[in-house]
């Protein structure tokens, strides 16, 4: 017996607004039919004593743990810069405003 009816793929056809002709009807019918028997073979198969997963071979995390660590003071990073900046008025009184300094690349006013 067939597991879907061709009147029952009328009627999914009008629930999702497709229009089918008549050849299309018996052809889906079939189609959809091989498809619920794989689908009733799969769930014959599976057994209790077989855990689901989500893939064939075991994963494991290939990243590495996420340890604080120190950085590098501001001075260390800006020694290889190209060209640096010192910042605002208040903030070049303690010595604290040093940057990098890149070139403009958009022409906006700031």
């Amino acid at each position: 017996m067939a597991a879907i009816s061709r009147e029952e793929v009328a009627h999914l056809a009008r629930l999702s607004r497709l229009a089918v002709t008549e050849e299309e009807l018996d052809r889906f019918a079939g189609q959809l039919d091989v498809i619920l028997q794989a689908v009733t073979r799969v769930g014959e198969v599976a057994a209790a004593d077989i855990p689901p997963t989500s893939h064939s071979v075991p994963l494991t995390n290939i990243l590495r743990e996420d340890v604080v660590a120190p950085g590098l003071e501001r001075d260390e990073a800006l020694a290889g810069a190209p060209d640096t900046a010192d910042g605002h008025v208040r903030e070049r009184a303690t010595g604290q405003a040093r940057y990098f300094r890149v070139p403009r690349i958009l022409d906006e006013e700031a």
